[in-house]
């Protein structure tokens, strides 16, 4: 007896360190005010429970009476039977699923109970239970699932740490490092005492965080005042995917580039900053004021480019994303200046302004041409042009950085160069990284994944020769009933562009679906692809276990007139990218990329959202839920 209550309670306790069953409660809309509460539960290896219908050992689904929720008839179960002496028992995956009626004002919550009992062999657990609570917000007479708080991604992340790199980098520009003089001669001579040269100095880098973050905060803020949320990104998909701003910003890109080999120069409107600069004699605040805006407008011609990057890539996050990165570009770029205003004897050990200055332009010149081709390729990726391909891409890449390497070795000269007696032996470090990125490159034009620059490269399939494969079937080679919805993937896979297709083939499959949002101009996208995807596991589960559904939300093709879409505010939306923009918002609440979903068969929710992580483990387990 004994023995037997000491065999029951280490297997509680053990059941309680390692759960037997991991559940997770989602809710979906149906239509109306009608729901569903999806329940889905892995049934840990070696374990089995017993489904609803065994009447006393069997899991049950219970959800709480609350005012607003209303349970429409009884708990259903979908699961693979397994078979254990005879019996019928659940293993694997386990989905329990309950119709619900909601009728409650703003929000109501949808909790509940589920109770199983795990059993291993002829031994069986005490019965364990799972408690959930889910939020449902209700707006505008529809009903929605309230979406999980956010936080920064690790895209975000990598979107602050480039931007305060570049914000480091312009101090070294040969518009912005002769500033460095006339700030430190500035606040030596303004300097009444310690403590209120600290505080102007403090001011000065202040200013200068502000003249770059709140435009940019006012113009969005604007549009999102006026306009809601929606209309805000509906400005960044255009700003980020339309032709005519990422042609126009290749354009800029080309000029600046040009402009820093020696060309010609490019400066603002010279009464601009002699009028900032006049200003910088007043006295107080205000001439620290002026000082920081003479600072930004001569460093224009240096910064500008890096900071149309800088914003470009971050419209294809959240809507703050953009009043992010450019709070972090310029703190970077303003806090040198800052120490320097407070340390003005620091001075001295810094290096003369000299001919160092125009090489670090010129090799700002190249990496501007290298840069400038993204937007040109967004451009290209999203009406299919298919003027930038893969190769063409790389093959312009090798050569821009090859001109690079001869630069730094003293080999290619421009007009302001001044000639080298000798090659320094930083120089030759950087001639030598270059050409290692040159080596790196080039198997790349035979097809090798070249992971690390995923994010920057057309996809794989845009490149016509790929070594000892073809490419993957374009649409238009597979068979004629699919071509119309279905879409060519990295790593041979294929998919459905239109969700209700995806889902029909799902369910006559037996197999779940795999929704990929996604951008022909989405950066993350991208290295997801190259770096998470081909994972073998990842893609082992890809292409056994899903039906891929792929939506393009940047992607121009016109829609026939049958396929258009109003949207809420009454505009017609007539090209795939805004039909898929349009129901990724309605249907799963996001509006960034890349984000991915799970659902079943009859199109539930499973799991999702996910978005940008480079853990392939962690993605394995997303898509085992």
């Amino acid at each position: 007896m004994f023995h037997s209550f000491l065999t029951v309670l280490l297997s509680f306790l053990i059941a309680q360190a390692n759960p037997t069953v991991v559940w997770k409660a989602a809710v979906n809309h149906i239509q109306d005010n009608s729901y569903q509460l999806v329940v889905t539960g892995q049934v840990a290896d070696g374990y089995y429970v017993h489904p609803m219908a065994d009447e006393y050992v069997g899991t049950t689904l219970n959800v709480n009476a609350s005012e607003g929720v209303t349970a429409v008839g009884d708990p259903t179960e979908e699961f693979a039977p397994a078979y254990y002496k005879g019996e019928t028992v659940v293993t694997g995956n386990y989905v329990l699923r309950q119709d619900l009626e909601l009728n409650g004002g703003k929000q109501v919550t949808v909790g509940g109970t589920v109770t199983w009992s795990a059993c291993s062999g002829d031994e069986c657990n005490m019965p364990e239970d799972y408690e959930f609570s889910v939020p449902v917000q209700i707006a505008g007479g529809e009903i929605a699932a309230a979406p999980a708080p956010k936080t920064p991604s690790k895209g975000l992340w990598a979107l602050i740490l480039e931007a305060i790199l570049w914000g480091f980098l312009m101090l070294l520009t040969p518009c912005v490092f002769p500033m460095v003089p006339m700030t430190v001669s500035f606040f030596l001579k303004r300097s009444g005492s310690a403590a209120k040269g600290r505080f102007n100095a403090l001011m000065y880098g202040l200013f200068i965080v502000l003249l770059y973050t709140v435009p940019i905060c006012i113009i969005i803020g604007l549009t999102w005042a006026l306009g809601g949320k929606s209309v805000t990104a509906d400005i960044f998909n255009w700003l980020s995917t339309h032709w005519l701003p990422n042609i126009l910003f290749f354009i800029i890109f080309m000029v600046f580039a040009a402009s820093f080999f020696g060309a010609f120069e490019i400066t603002l409107p010279s009464k601009w900053t002699n009028k900032a600069d006049s200003g910088s004699d007043k006295k107080g605040l205000l001439g620290v004021f002026f000082l920081a805006l003479t600072l930004v407008l001569v460093s224009f011609s240096c910064t500008g480019p890096i900071v149309g990057t800088v914003l470009i890539k971050s419209t294809q996050g959240e809507f703050w994303t953009p009043m992010v990165t450019m709070l972090a570009f310029s703190i970077a770029f303003a806090l040198p200046f800052a120490l320097l205003a407070f340390f003005p004897s620091v001075l001295k050990k810094l290096p003369k302004s000299g001919g160092w200055l125009n090489s670090v332009k010129v090799v700002l010149g190249f990496i501007e041409v290298a840069l400038g081709l993204k937007f040109l390729s967004v451009a290209d990726q999203t009406y299919h042009w298919h003027l930038l391909d893969r190769e063409v891409y790389l093959a312009i890449w090798i050569v821009c950085f090859s001109l690079l390497g001869f630069y730094l070795l003293g080999k290619l000269r421009f007009k302001h160069d001044t000639p080298l007696e000798y090659i320094s032996v930083g120089r030759l470090a950087l001639a030598i990284i270059d050409f290692a990125f040159v080596v790196y490159m080039i198997p790349g034009m035979w097809g090798a994944p070249l992971k690390a620059l995923s994010g920057y490269l057309p996809p794989i399939q845009t490149q016509d020769f790929v070594l000892g494969k073809y490419t993957e079937a374009a649409p238009e080679q597979l068979p004629p009933l699919q071509a119309a919805t279905m879409v060519a993937l990295p790593h041979g896979l294929t998919g459905y562009s239109s969700l209700e297709d995806g889902i029909a083939a799902a369910a006559a499959q037996g197999k779940k679906v795999f929704v990929d949002i996604s951008g022909h101009g989405c950066v993350n996208c991208r290295e997801m692809e190259a770096r998470v995807w081909s994972d073998p596991e990842v893609l082992r589960r890809l292409q056994n276990d899903f039906v891929i559904v792929t939506l393009y939300v940047d992607d121009k093709t016109p829609l026939p007139k049958e396929k258009w879409v109003t949207n809420d505010q009454g505009k017609t939306l007539k090209d795939v990218g805004r039909v898929n923009s349009d129901l990724v918002m309605k249907r799963f609440g996001v509006n960034s990329q890349p984000n991915y979903f799970i659902l079943d068969g009859e199109g539930n929710t499973l799991a999702g959202p996910r978005g940008y992580n480079l853990d392939a483990g962690e993605f394995v387990k997303f898509l085992d839920l």
